[in-house]
């Protein structure tokens, strides 16, 4: 339940003109949590209705931020979604609190008279890297998100960090890709060699090109190189992704 699968079948990921950059505080205990639901087939239609009608509503009355949600490209009967909380502690609590809560249970017990609803449920706590927006920064109405997960060589995660705090977010902006968020996961397994992170494209048009002029740059080509003078950061295959759209219903549009 804690460790997130992200996602199968993507060709990259863990298994989203924007607000000015500034540095996560350090003071700040606030998590995400990355949830990630796959419905029975025909369902997801079913699930829309309930987030829309009910969840968001009762996830805000029991203390938690409803951030964004999304479908995922290319995956069926799936809804992605990002909540935050001041902290773990608190994100336990907020969900007991909203599991016994009668008006959850009551939409939970109609949504599920044609059968259950859900068949899986993934979720993962992430904590925001020093380098990361100081809050979600959300893109324009309409973009495109993009999920990425790397996993790196043993020891290599402070490498990767660093490769993305002093060269790849300037030049993912120089290269019209907007930084949203970067995050570590918070579980044992995966603290030391993973990061997650979201950015955004206006559309999938862009995002293809801003992808190709930034891996032809020279300056990122120099930065990758230097960075990997001690041995490869990034493990074989430790690259995954996935491209989302938000819902009707998404607080970030």
């Amino acid at each position: 339940m804690r460790r997130l699968r992200l996602f199968a079948g993507c060709a990259l990921l863990l298994s989203v003109a924007a607000p000015q950059l500034r540095a996560a505080d350090k003071s700040d205990s606030s998590i995400y949590e990355l949830r990630r639901y796959t419905t029975a087939e025909g369902k997801l239609p079913a699930l829309h209705k309930r987030f829309r009608e009910h969840t968001l509503k009762l996830f805000k009355k029991h203390g938690m931020t409803n951030v964004i949600y999304w479908t995922p490209e290319n995956q069926k009967n799936t809804l992605i979604y990002l909540l935050k909380h001041d902290s773990v502690d608190a994100a336990k609590k907020s969900f007991a609190a909203f599991r016994t809560d009668p008006a959850w249970q009551k939409a939970f017990k109609e949504s599920r008279k044609n059968g259950p609803l859900v068949t899986k449920v993934e979720s993962t706590y992430l904590k925001p890297t020093d380098y990361s927006p100081k809050s979600f920064a959300a893109a324009k109405p309409g973009w495109v998100y993009e999920l990425r997960v790397y996993t790196t060589n043993k020891g290599k995660l402070p490498n990767l960090n660093a490769r993305f705090r002093d060269h790849t977010m300037k030049l993912f902006k120089k290269h019209g890709i907007h930084n949203v968020l970067y995050a570590t996961p918070l579980d044992e397994k995966r603290k030391d060699n993973t990061l997650v992170y979201f950015i955004a494209h206006k559309d999938r048009k862009a995002a293809d090109a801003s992808w190709k002029a930034f891996g032809s740059d020279r300056a990122w080509q120099t930065a990758r190189k230097e960075s990997e003078k001690s041995g490869a950061i990034l493990a074989k295959g430790g690259v995954r992704r996935v491209y989302l759209k938000t819902t009707d219903y998404s607080p970030v549009k």
